[in-house]
């Protein structure tokens, strides 16, 4: 059976593993890195994510089980648009895929206090990330409104070759 084990004759039940939604601390910084380094998603400095946790842990949250951080979303109000929260990334551990995380992770996030005015999300997605593209079509669902995606950053504008072009997903307005 799923989260038992036998131990001399005797049935144990394991001990049920949750996950747990914070605003994130500057130590957390370097398990959000990580988490990036062994994955698909674009890499960022270290730097980035511990600036982040210090300068915009209210509009981040990571995801934790048993202490350690199995996901998380960095997003900032841009300032000249208070209504919006940019999410610039989501990362999720592969031992989490498929349990929603990402799902919780954004609708921690806005519903925040710090996003009671936030009416839209946004978030720029290539076109080949479907599961990005999927996660802010559900988000709109969920919330009986609408994503517009539009194009935002042409393949040009990247310093690199093969860097695809970012489209903007726009979800909102929201009814929280």
């Amino acid at each position: 059976m799923k989260g038992e084990f036998t131990i001399n004759s005797q049935i144990a039940t394991a001990p049920t593993s949750t996950v747990s939604l914070e605003v994130p601390k500057t130590e957390d910084g370097a398990a959000m890195w990580e988490l990036v380094n062994n994955s698909t998603l674009d890499q960022n400095s270290p730097y980035k994510y511990i600036m982040m946790c210090e300068y915009f842990a209210e509009t981040c949250v990571v995801a934790k089980e048993n202490d350690k951080v199995v996901g998380f979303v960095t997003a900032f109000i841009p300032p000249k648009r208070q209504d919006v929260v940019f999410v610039w990334q989501i990362g999720v551990d592969a031992s989490q895929r498929g349990k929603g995380i990402a799902s919780k992770l954004l609708n921690e996030l806005i519903n925040r206090k710090v996003c009671e005015n936030v009416n839209f999300v946004e978030a720029t997605i290539t076109p080949s990330n479907k599961a990005s593209q999927s996660l802010f079509r559900r988000l709109a669902r969920e919330h009986n409104t609408t994503c517009e995606v539009s194009d935002l950053f042409g393949e040009e504008l990247f310093p690199t070759e093969g860097h695809e072009e970012e489209l903007n997903f726009r979800v909102g307005p929201l009814n929280k």
